[in-house]
């Protein structure tokens, strides 16, 4: 229908074949290139008398030829923009695109055009100035590759761990950035396959890191880690590079104690919560003991410890969690330190047996 149904004709192109007619109902705009001039201006006149309402029968259009599929521009789905000269200041990023580069740009923030290509699945921001990553980065729901390495990033928010990409983002680059740590929240981006954490300033790994029971490859070389995570244990990876980072020697006759002794009620009470299993949430528990939950130590003997506890590190090869890991220092090593906790003096006491008896 295009009586009195034309909001407006774009024909500031019109001598280059271009034009574009924006419809009310439904609320589209009809994007017409590569046209013949000629037939384009007769095309926009019929245009304009049917909008008016006067007679088809009068109106100077050409018989209808089926157009060929050579004529027929496809949906872009792909976009690779390497330098600062070529990125689109006025034009809009179509929407159909899946793949989208934009690298060498200097760009100090994502732009919020980005934001609204819900069919995105590959975003490559490398090379820029950004700092700072949006909360709606989240909605990008189809979101599977990331590529934020090159930046100025000092963190990772929490909300984006929480967002869509829970279910989505199987590839995360952030190396070559500012991040000293990363939020307790990204162990929920579970769909993870491939982390790349390298040349950052990180201190500590997610003490859950466990929990990405998909992550395949793991790099974080060139870090400030002096030990790793006892969750870390847990992970299963083909291929592991934490080569360059200070690493401390492991020392399980220096203990570091924090038992609280008799524990306190909090104490008890979480323990017994993790210890039988117990489903707790905010609308049960206070939110202070729920976070506190979720980030809780387990003993060797398999119970839990929440802020009691006896903290000591340990020697892993790292074969036992990678198939592949690339060696940890210059001579060659591939053992790394890793925190090991214990809820008790007796469960320490019977831990520290066995190892001298090995040694």
């Amino acid at each position: 229908q295009v009586q009195q149904n034309v909001e407006r004709l774009f024909t500031r192109f019109v001598e280059e074949g271009k034009a574009t007619v924006r419809l009310r109902e439904p609320a589209v705009d009809l994007c017409l290139s590569k046209a013949n001039v000629i037939n384009l201006k007769t095309f926009l006149s019929a245009v304009r008398l049917a909008h008016q309402g006067n007679d088809t029968g009068v109106l100077p259009l050409s018989p209808l030829v089926p157009a060929k599929n050579s004529d027929v521009e496809k949906p872009k789905t792909k976009m690779i923009i390497t330098s600062r000269r070529d990125y689109p200041l006025t034009k809009s990023f179509p929407f159909s695109l899946e793949h989208l580069q934009t690298s060498y740009c200097k760009l100090a923030r994502i732009d919020s055009r980005v934001l609204c290509l819900k069919k995105l699945r590959k975003l490559d921001l490398s090379h820029n100035h950004i700092k700072q990553l949006p909360a709606t980065l989240g909605d990008l729901v189809c979101l599977q590759e990331l590529d934020l390495h090159d930046n100025h990033l000092e963190a990772f928010s929490g909300a984006l761990c929480s967002s869509g990409l829970q279910k989505s983002l199987q590839v995360l680059d952030l190396s070559q950035n500012q991040i000293q740590a990363l939020p307790l929240e990204f162990c929920q981006l579970r769909a993870l396959v491939r982390l790349r954490l390298d040349d950052n300033a990180l201190l500590r790994l997610p003490c859950r890191i466990g929990q990405l029971s998909r992550l395949r490859v793991l790099s974080a070389a060139r870090n400030k880690l002096p030990f790793l995570p006892c969750d870390f244990r847990k992970l299963s990876l083909e291929n592991l590079d934490l080569f360059g980072n200070p690493f401390e020697q492991p020392n399980p006759l220096v203990p570091n104690i924090q038992l609280k002794i008799p524990s306190s009620l909090l104490e008890c009470a979480a323990r017994a919560t993790v210890n039988h299993r117990i489903p707790y949430g905010c609308h049960l528990l206070p939110s202070h003991l729920c976070k506190d939950l979720e980030v809780a130590k387990t003993c060797r003997c398999g119970s839990a410890c929440l802020s009691s506890f006896i903290q000591i590190t340990v020697t892993m090869n790292l074969h036992h969690v990678a198939h592949t890991v690339v060696l940890v220092d210059n001579m060659g090593g591939t053992d790394a330190p890793v925190l090991c906790y214990f809820c008790s003096l007796d469960c320490y006491s019977q831990f520290l047996d066995r190892h001298l008896q090995s040694s």
